[in-house]
């Protein structure tokens, strides 16, 4: 019989423990920050003081704000960025701004200052020269809040041994140093939001706890979570998709377009939009731009992309879903058959990879070194795969599936391994969808109706694309609205663009943040979001 000492604790006695904890946690933090804003003030009153009797003043302080607002014309030329400060530098005089990211006093003569800008860093000391840096100065630098936004003039010179926790092996000698703009306390500090779940769990082992910055956390203080060198580098790597695709397609033959996004009818049907009143009318959201660059197509134009917003009013609260997110559009006459839609993804897709693979080493090393990952396998010559084929595939490793239903996540995954092992590719394409679980605009199979002229992309297990050929016909396209439960009074322009003659076309939309999730392997598509939008968030 176990004693009343032996016997674990009642889980109400578990909750008021983590509960106190947790009141405990919250405690120490606002003392930590009043502790923070008290010793600045103090800082500052201790040199309002020194400065009246320090003849070096001018070398430091604050930069009053007429002196920041466009008072003078300068020749910019003379900054430096951090990122180019190398020892090919040494001996130069530099002018750079940056974040004072950290701030650290040796004793009254010398403080350190690790500058930062645009994710690079350089390590400036600021130590006490009869001519130019006083005491006074160095107590000021060391009174610098972290983030402050700082520029200081000073003479580059190159250590001899390495500098750690810098992106730059070089040092700026301090000569002048002044804050542009002086940042309150932060509600969580970079290098916690900085850091990588290893780092976390080896120090744990050690006996030592750091900070874990949740993603609630992170999202609510987003413009400091966005200064992290692997936030940094997401979104340049999604600048570079972005530019990637528009540079493709420039190349061959198509041109930009942008479609409305308030919209009489629902683009996708279904009731899965963002309903409002336009004017006394009803209206939406566009839940893509398809209705209208098919529109584009019959206006003769040939080869159209967009690259925009798309909103989906579903409940989604997973992993991969959002409800705004950018759309990677486009859409194609087809001479002969809808393969030639898939051409162009398999091409357009191997040349994002390839790019951001050789232009963006560096990004791609501060992401992974945050949320490490494998390099994502592809193939040359994109694989394609018919949907029985998929369905087969499951079938021979034992996985039960609708041979015309679509695919859920477990089945994307799973096929995903089985394709990875026999092809050795985690990009690849299923096509030949059955036409039940395609949109009402998609056009059937010429040989087998229950089957469309459609096609779905899948990278690492996830599908990011969707595309097809689609219905030219009206009367067809009336139809299959019908069957759809679409009204047709919604969508009767689009379908009246189809009845002056209409070229057979395709084309497919992908989201910009989903393809940057997958590339980088990241396992929430909120990281690559810059300001997410989910049923639950629309702020920040």
């Amino acid at each position: 019989m176990s004693t009343p000492e032996s016997q674990p604790p009642s889980e109400d006695a578990a909750s008021v423990s983590k509960k106190a904890a947790k009141k405990e946690a919250a405690k120490q933090e606002k003392l930590r920050r009043r502790q923070e804003q008290e010793a600045l003030a103090a800082a500052t009153r201790s040199l309002a003081v020194d400065d009246e009797q320090d003849p070096l003043s001018a070398n430091y302080g604050d930069v009053p704000l007429n002196e920041i607002q466009s008072k003078t014309v300068e020749d910019v030329s003379r900054w430096t960025e951090v990122g180019a400060l190398t020892n090919t530098s040494e001996n130069r005089s530099v002018l750079i701004r940056g974040r004072a990211q950290t701030i650290r006093a040796v004793g009254k003569n010398m403080a350190f200052v690790v500058v930062r800008e645009r994710g690079f860093t350089v390590q400036c000391v600021a130590t006490v020269q009869p001519d130019t840096v006083s005491r006074q100065m160095v107590k000021y630098v060391a009174g610098l809040s972290r983030e402050s936004i700082i520029d200081i003039e000073g003479v580059v010179s190159v250590p001899s041994v390495e500098i750690k926790g810098t992106t730059q092996q070089v040092e700026v000698q301090v000569r002048k140093l002044y804050c542009v703009s002086k940042a309150a306390v932060l509600p969580i500090n970079i290098e916690d939001a900085a850091r990588s779940d290893a780092e976390i769990e080896k120090a744990l082992q050690a006996g030592e706890k750091l900070v874990r910055v949740n993603q609630d956390t992170r999202l609510n203080n987003r413009v400091l979570d966005l200064r992290t060198p692997a936030n940094q580098g997401i979104f340049r790597i999604q600048s570079q998709v972005g530019t990637i695709f528009r540079q493709f397609l420039l190349s061959e033959g198509f041109f930009e377009i942008h479609t409305p996004k308030l919209i009489a009818g629902s683009s996708e049907g279904g009731a899965a939009v963002f309903r409002l009143d336009y004017k006394g009318q009803p209206a939406c959201l566009a839940q893509s731009p398809q209705l209208h660059k098919q529109m584009a197509i019959c206006g003769d134009f040939g080869r159209v992309f967009e690259i925009g917003g798309v909103y989906r009013a579903e409940d989604s609260y997973t992993h991969r879903h959002l409800c705004e997110f950018i759309g990677l559009d486009l859409e194609m006459e087809i001479k002969s058959h809808y393969s030639e839609v898939m051409d162009i993804v398999g091409r357009l897709f191997v040349t994002i990879f390839d790019t951001l693979n050789k232009t963006c080493e560096k990004e791609l090393e501060a992401v992974g070194r945050q949320y490490p990952f494998e390099p994502l396998k592809y193939l040359p010559e994109t694989l394609r795969l018919t949907f029985e084929e998929g369905i087969q595939m499951l079938k021979d490793a034992g996985i039960e599936v609708d041979p015309m239903g679509d695919l859920n996540t477990e089945a994307e995954r799973k096929l995903g391994q089985l394709v990875l092992e026999k092809y050795g590719t985690e990009f690849y394409i299923l096509h030949r969808y059955p036409l039940a679980v395609r949109p009402f605009y998609t056009m059937p199979c010429h040989d087998n109706l229950a089957y469309s002229n459609s096609f779905d992309v899948f990278i690492r297990g996830e599908e990011i694309i969707s595309g097809a050929q689609r219905v030219h016909v009206p009367e067809l396209l009336a139809e299959r609205a019908q069957a759809c439960g679409i009204e047709l009074k919604t969508i009767s322009t689009y379908i009246d663009a189809f009845r002056y003659g209409a070229p057979p076309h395709g084309g497919f939309g992908v989201g910009l943040e989903r393809v940057v999730m997958l590339f980088c392997g990241l396992n929430n598509i909120r990281k690559t979001s810059l300001f997410p939008r989910d049923p639950l968030r629309i702020a920040p």
